[in-house]
């Protein structure tokens, strides 16, 4: 009911909640513009929730122009508004941490990194190529100032890392923690994926599929030699 999709992406969107025939997804309640969880249970009202849901139903997405958006950005005298799922497409950053601030395309934070010691043009966890500047798509370690990669690789890592999350280059963990964070990628508080394969399966599984975006093995995504 806060975005009006039914098969929206849960690592942006959250599970589904729903409570006196209300469904929405967790994070589209808790980015949701005004509307507050009570100081002594961290819940959300339903009541406060259906306000919310009738006062966006006069706003439009910015990105997809229909009405319903319930998120507004947090930019000084700013009053875009958008749709959670569609933050992405409008280059929207949203703050998993803290407050949960959301910011539209233009107040959105950037990073600030020095001119790259090489010019290896590569994303250092798919090994394709990255644009040679920072942007919503290519990011950066603050740490090293080297790596590079794009931001659907860094999330994807930060889903699967979770505490463990850090450069895939220098494995530096706090400051670039902290920048990833403040430039939309969602962390989970949570132990590595890899550690929990190793629980219910055999100690030397691995990962078995190619996940670049263009792969160019020729016995496709799946083929794997013999020893590993």
């Amino acid at each position: 009911m806060l975005c009006h999709q039914t098969q929206a992406d849960t690592d942006i969107c959250g599970d589904k909640r729903v409570k006196f025939k209300l469904c929405v997804h967790v994070f589209c309640q808790i980015f949701a513009s005004g509307l507050y969880p009570q100081e002594d249970t961290g819940k959300f009202l339903v009541g406060d929730t259906r306000r919310i849901i009738k006062e966006a139903a006069k706003k439009s997405c910015f990105i997809c122009c229909k009405m319903g958006a319930t998120i507004t950005c947090c930019g000084t005298g700013c009053d875009r508004t958008f749709h959670l799922p569609c933050a992405p497409h409008g280059q929207c950053v949203t703050q998993y941490f803290g407050a949960y601030r959301s910011f539209c395309w233009e107040h959105r934070p950037h990073q600030a990194l020095q001119p790259r010691p090489s010019q290896d043009n590569t994303c250092s966890i798919c090994l394709d190529t990255v644009e040679n500047k920072i942007s919503y798509k290519t990011m950066g370690c603050p740490a090293c100032q080297d790596a590079r990669f794009h931001r659907h690789c860094i999330q994807r890592l930060a889903l699967h890392s979770g505490i463990g999350f850090r450069c895939p280059r220098c494995l530096n963990q706090d400051p670039f923690t902290m920048e990833m964070l403040i430039v939309g990628i969602r962390l989970p508080k949570r132990p590595p994926s890899w550690q929990s394969d190793q629980e219910v399966g055999p100690s030397d599984q691995r990962h078995g599929r190619c996940d670049a975006p263009t792969c160019l093995c020729p016995g496709g995504r799946e083929h794997v030699k013999a020893d590993g």
